[in-house]
């Protein structure tokens, strides 16, 4: 098995963490707050990670805890915006919206970077906010609060990946401890701001200490360490289709386990919302070419 393989494979189940993770954040908050709750899920996941590798993360160094703080910060966004939007949206919606990660990462790619991009980067961008209109406006044609928070977490993730991307080549930059320092900072803001904004708690059932232990040990701790190992084996491209799975795990969670049921319009926007995705992320030129090879053999 290849390094790529192996890469892949690994954030195939990051994925399917990431798309259990709405449906444990819901059960997370019936008894504290947002904030609190990533308080918990980063320095959680940041305190059990450096335990585990602590030989691997005692010689830090200035320039990797600078880019830590930095990823950190913008992680503190993305889950500001994933963690209230599922306050006020439904799981399945949330799981859709987040994962518009894949389309905003190359538009922004292009728009502010200069980046090359494909010329069907158009086509994507409208069938993907075609399916977010169809999923997430009302009869009064306005989304929900909770709609543009998961929109907001997309973008700020997108800024994230892209920002990662360029850390994990900088020279002096260990990028295992990276994985693991941002952890720590984005959980040390969310306790600045759980004591600023709300009056932090403990867990107060079994099912919410499991919750909040997933969501840290799985979730987080090593959902981000893989995501930032495995960008150094393999290509963008592979980890937008992977990544593209996030929401068809998150809405069979949804239905199985919360018993969410959407509308034939949302669902028609679901559909479209994936397919768009999918659509960005295939190079349909090389799946064409290799076809015509073996027909040709």
């Amino acid at each position: 098995m290849t390094q790529q393989m192996k890469a892949d494979g690994m954030l195939v189940l990051v994925t399917l963490f990431w798309g259990i993770s709405y449906l444990l954040m819901d059960i997370s908050l019936e008894a504290m707050g947002p904030f609190t709750l990533n308080a918990y899920r980063f320095l959680g996941a940041f305190f059990i990670a450096a335990i585990c590798a602590f030989p691997k993360v005692r010689t830090v160094n200035r320039i990797t805890l600078k880019y830590s703080a930095l990823l950190g910060f913008i992680l503190l966004f993305v889950y500001i915006g994933a963690t209230f939007g599922v306050l006020y949206t439904s799981l399945s919606n949330a799981g859709f919206l987040c994962a518009l990660t894949v389309v905003l990462t190359p538009l922004f790619g292009f728009l502010f970077l200069r980046q090359k991009t494909s010329k069907k980067l158009a086509l994507v961008v409208a069938m993907a906010f075609t399916g977010i209109a169809l999923l997430t406006l009302t009869e009064s044609l306005k989304p929900r609060v909770g709609d543009l928070l998961c929109i907001m977490c997309a973008a700020a993730y997108a800024i994230d990946l892209l920002m990662t991307e360029r850390v994990v080549k900088k020279e002096g930059v260990n990028v295992f401890q990276v994985g693991v320092f941002q952890l720590g900072f984005t959980g040390t803001f969310m306790l600045f701001m759980s004591f600023f904004f709300e009056r932090p708690v403990l867990p107060n059932s079994s099912k919410v200490w499991i919750s909040v232990l997933i969501l840290s040990i799985f979730c987080t701790g090593m959902a981000f360490i893989v995501q930032v190992i495995a960008q150094q084996y393999t290509s963008a491209a592979h980890v937008g289709v992977i990544f593209a799975l996030e929401p068809v795990f998150a809405g069979i969670v949804a239905y199985f386990f919360a018993g969410e049921i959407l509308s034939p319009r949302a669902y028609l926007g679901a559909f479209l919302l994936v397919s768009s995705l999918f659509v960005m992320e295939i190079d349909f030129k090389k799946l064409f070419a290799k076809k015509k090879e073996l027909e040709e053999v």
